[in-house]
């Protein structure tokens, strides 16, 4: 397999060294529990204070709750509820405000979805009956300031984010406060600062932000660690309850090892660490532009770089649809994405972009390209020259139509698909088996050819299944075994095969890569 260069880290990020050791001598060396009074519990205690009091310092939150929690989308939960409860409990003071009660929750168009859905969730839940809001924003992906100038003397909730996670594109955040501060308004503010965090100067004590979520995973600390701030002050009402952990505000016994990666991380934003480096990730941005601006004629770029963060790369190639782009960037070992990754899964346009009022072509072919720990000049040399060989791999034609034409709702056959394992045995009991790598011609020619526990593949592109298949059948025909890089179009080739009459054709479920 190729070397694998990452660069998707909006999505998630690798875990910095110096906290992966951090992690690993929490859970060997201080594995007591917080809470506890003994002398075990006491080093695991200081270890936690220690984080929290290195992220006050490097949010400039030197007051208010901050509490560690499982992520942004628990910290998102928790911030929602605290200002709905509030809104709630206004009204049945019988409060007002101006002409009467601030009743609309404003939330910004390229949120990320935890946002909206947690904003329908709870005001349904509690039965409050706000009016939930969208905040649009302008060409280049920021705010309108004049619709939320209009409406912010009803507001009761408003959220946006600092940056975004699809574009980059950092929010007028001191544009906002003054909105609110200039039109008095009595909402209550939450900051999504996920895609923030080392990458934007924050000082959350001195703003106007009521709630402000973290996630660890986006900033080289691991999955199901994070962080939520609140404003002295602020409403606050507890989204877990049970064994009063961390001051009561979130129960629960405490991700020690998480806590403790998070704040090696932490500690290396308070030094200075060069892994976060402005300087060098925009001009190692800058090398990426020219090579994609190269590479594939008539490219645009969806966001503009004077408001993204340098880490961002969002673009879209006219005539080619993310999936085929994504398809090729891993096939040559490069790991991008369409947009987010929670909705990945889902095939659609980029809410993000349409909401930018963008043409609709930019939106369902935009790729996105993030830049986590800083790469050295050789990283970076080998993406832009395979970003070179992914543009001229485009040239190479295709016959997706004649693919897809190919059985793709038959039922699977019984036996057709083996796992990771079960194909090392079966390759050992069909020692003459052939195995088919039916990947398009564009993947073959940046990812080269495939080599499954010894056996190299033969390229045979889906398209052309069917012009090979005469070869392949007959009495003593030999056992077939098709591969791809995610199982599906393997799975459709041998499909094909079967029923064509061929008894020994199966097809490796979930690709090669699970299997290699």
């Amino acid at each position: 397999m190729i070397t694998e260069i990452y660069l998707d880290a909006n999505a998630t990020s690798p875990i910095l060294p110096a906290a992966t050791a951090a992690a690993m001598a929490a859970l060997q060396d201080c594995y007591g529990n917080p809470s506890s009074s003994h002398a075990s519990g006491l080093r695991a205690r200081a270890l936690r204070e220690g984080a929290r009091a290195c992220a006050r310092r490097v949010l400039g939150a030197p007051s208010g709750r901050l509490m560690f929690n499982s992520g942004a989308t628990e910290g998102i939960q928790t911030a929602v509820l605290s200002a709905l409860c509030a809104v709630r409990e206004r009204r049945a003071r019988g409060e007002a405000h101006g002409d009467g009660f601030a009743n609309i929750v404003l939330v910004g168009a390229t949120e990320h979805k935890a946002v909206s859905e947690s904003l329908a969730h709870w005001n349904r839940l509690l039965g409050t009956g706000l009016e939930l809001r969208v905040l649009p924003v302008d060409g280049d992906g920021r705010h309108r300031l004049d619709v939320l100038r209009a409406l912010a003397p009803r507001l009761a909730f408003v959220c946006t984010m600092a940056a975004n996670n699809e574009t980059g594109v950092v929010s007028d955040l001191d544009g906002i406060a003054a909105v609110l501060n200039e039109t008095a308004s009595p909402a209550l503010w939450m900051v999504d600062c996920v895609q923030a965090l080392g990458k934007l100067p924050l000082q959350l004590g001195a703003s106007r932000i009521d709630y402000a979520p973290f996630s660890g995973h986006k900033l080289h600390a691991p999955k199901g660690i994070g962080m939520l701030y609140v404003r002295e002050g602020a409403p606050f009402t507890p989204l877990i309850c049970g064994g009063g952990q961390e001051d009561s505000q979130r129960s629960g016994t405490e991700n020690m090892a998480g806590i403790a990666a998070l704040g090696a991380v932490l500690e290396a934003l308070e030094r200075g660490n060069t892994f976060l480096d402005h300087e060098a990730l925009r001009a190692c941005r800058a090398r990426l532009i020219d090579a994609l601006t190269g590479a594939f004629p008539g490219i645009v770029f969806n966001a503009p770089l004077a408001y993204a963060l340098p880490t961002t790369l969002n673009f879209s190639v006219p005539g080619v649809a993310s999936a085929e782009l994504l398809d090729l960037f891993d096939a040559a070992g490069m790991r991008v994405s369409a947009g987010s990754a929670c909705a990945a899964s889902k095939a659609a346009p980029s809410y993000v972009l349409d909401a930018m009022d963008l043409p609709a072509w930019r939106s369902a072919s935009a790729v996105r390209l993030s830049i986590g720990l800083l790469p050295d000049d050789a990283a970076i040399a080998l993406a832009c020259e395979r970003i070179a060989r992914c543009g001229a791999a485009l040239a190479v034609p295709t016959a997706t139509a004649q693919a897809e034409a190919m059985q793709p709702d038959a039922a699977l056959d019984a036996g057709m698909e083996l796992d990771a394992i079960a194909v090392r045995g079966w390759l050992a009991a069909h020692p003459d088996a052939i195995v088919v790598d039916v990947r398009e011609a564009r993947e073959h020619s940046v990812a080269g050819q495939v080599e499954l526990h010894g056996r190299m593949a033969l390229n045979v592109p889906l398209a052309s299944v069917s012009e090979h298949a005469a070869a392949w059948l007959g009495a003593d025909a030999r056992p077939l075994l098709f591969v791809c890089r995610s199982g599906a179009r393997s799975a459709r080739a041998a499909r094909t095969l079967r029923a064509l009459g061929h008894p020994r054709a199966c097809s490796l479920a979930g690709g090669f890569a699970l299997a290699i």
